[in-house]
């Protein structure tokens, strides 16, 4: 019998929050230079970790209050054990329409086929260049073969399209964006411009492009057209070809921001619900429910937060206010 849904998730600007990215760990394999710094130790302990029948029962709330769309984010979300097991408990919840999961792609070779059977629906896999010696200098590993075996792994397990998502920085791979457009159109894959946000030490020393310039530009060089694509889950805006085989995006938080669409909040490994990417406010989802809360304080506080979700970031005005890095946050 489906459960009983609950009351909307509306803030008070009267944006309705239908999308959630979950956090499985803070850990990564990759040390990206906008987004951990090399060296850093300051992981949540694992034991504040919200446990898969915990990080459930949050979800089956979030899920009955209007949720549609649940992302699985870390730090990298395939280190997390028994994360096939989770995936499958989670595609159960019902109401929930979109399944996916954000990834560097390190690890997807040998966990793609069993995360589709258990009902992962979609790929976002981070891909900042095809160039080897460019991909060790920005991730700290020489592990781009990795990577690549792992969107072939992917498609090969059904998930199409992917969508590669590619942060742009001046003077480190501005100058590879058509190529790995060209990869993106070759395999079918939807390419994703993204531009860096001042999250953490590491992000505020991100330098940034413009991209909603690049976007046209790129677009006009290989024939795309504007497109509706991914509206309505997403900040990205597209450009198709004719025939709806290739297509680029761009996210645009600094140039462009999309905060009067906003409809989402992100949930950290240890139950934190963070209510702005580039604000501190937040609600300790998982520290009630370990305190023994019932389901209807957890909505009582989950109702709270919402109301209170501020109405926009303030990285342009404030862009030393975000400390925690965005492995930290959930992606």
């Amino acid at each position: 019998m489906p459960a009983t849904p609950l009351a909307p998730l509306v803030d008070s600007f009267g944006r309705r929050i239908d999308y959630l990215r979950v956090s499985v760990t803070d850990r990564c394999d990759l040390r990206c230079t906008y987004c951990l710094p090399k060296g850093f130790k300051g992981f949540e302990e694992p034991a504040h970790w919200l446990r898969p029948a915990e990080l459930l029962r949050l979800l089956a709330l979030f899920v009955r209050s209007g949720v549609a769309r649940v992302r699985l984010t870390g730090g990298e979300p395939l280190l997390r054990g028994g994360l096939t097991d989770l995936v499958r408990g989670i595609a159960g919840l019902p109401g929930l329409r979109d399944l996916s999961l954000s990834s560097n792609g390190t690890r997807l070779a040998r966990l793609a086929g069993e995360l589709r059977a258990a009902g992962l629906q979609r790929l976002n896999i981070s891909l900042d260049t095809l160039d080897r010696a460019c991909f060790a200098r920005i991730t700290g590993r020489d592990a781009l073969a990795s990577v690549l075996d792992g969107l072939q792994a992917a498609q090969a397990a059904g998930f199409t399209p992917i969508k590669l998502n590619m942060v742009v920085q001046p003077g480190v791979n501005l100058d590879q964006v058509d190529a790995v457009l060209a990869f993106a159109m070759a395999h079918g894959h939807v390419l994703r411009l993204i531009e860096p946000m001042p999250v953490g030490r590491t992000g505020q020393d991100t330098a940034g492009v413009d991209l909603s310039a690049l976007g046209r530009s790129l677009a006009g060089r290989h024939g795309l057209l504007p497109s509706l694509q991914g509206q309505g889950a997403g900040p990205a805006r597209y450009w198709s070809s004719p025939d709806g085989l290739a297509s680029l995006g761009v996210i645009t938080p600094m140039s462009q921001h999309f905060c009067a669409t906003c409809n989402r909040v992100r949930l950290g490994v240890d139950g934190t619900l963070y209510l702005c990417l580039g604000q501190d406010d937040q609600v300790p989802m998982g520290r009630l429910l370990r305190a023994g809360a019932s389901d209807a304080e957890l909505l009582q506080a989950l109702h709270a937060g919402i109301a209170a979700k501020p109405e926009r970031h303030v990285f342009r005005e404030q862009p030393e206010q975000v400390l925690r890095f965005m492995a930290q946050t959930g992606g």
